[in-house]
């Protein structure tokens, strides 16, 4: 089970903190992303990171802004997101896998998503 929070109202500029916490079943983490899925649009790619390594990576529109972190023992994954702007708003998810696969797809297990909203 992927639990997600940490959404809210934010004014541009803003900053909010995402949390992902994997409970239950997770033995072996491979990768876990942050999604993102504006209303009216697919669902993006965001950030993900290789839980192994540390690798980070982050979709242009966010790099410089957004960081993605995570806690081992924990299970926890993060997402620092600074300098809001309002084509960030979105219903953000967490999601993992235990495969190995590329950094941006593939994922089995999805968190149910957190409200992200920045106005202008």
């Amino acid at each position: 089970q992927l639990q997600a929070s940490g959404g809210g109202l934010v004014q541009a500029g803003g900053s909010l903190r995402l949390s992902c916490a994997a409970s239950g079943r997770f033995f072996s983490i491979n990768a876990m992303a942050w999604f993102r899925q504006a209303p009216g649009k697919e669902r993006e790619f965001v950030s993900g990171i290789y839980w192994s390594t540390g690798n980070t990576y982050y979709v242009d529109s966010v790099k410089g802004r957004f960081t993605i972190s995570r806690d081992n023992a924990k299970k926890t994954l993060y997402l620092q997101l600074n300098s809001l702007k309002p084509e960030d708003t979105a219903v953000y998810y967490c999601a993992t896998r235990s495969v190995p696969g590329p950094i941006g797809s593939g994922y089995k297990y999805w968190g149910q998503g957190t409200q992200v909203t920045v106005s202008s």
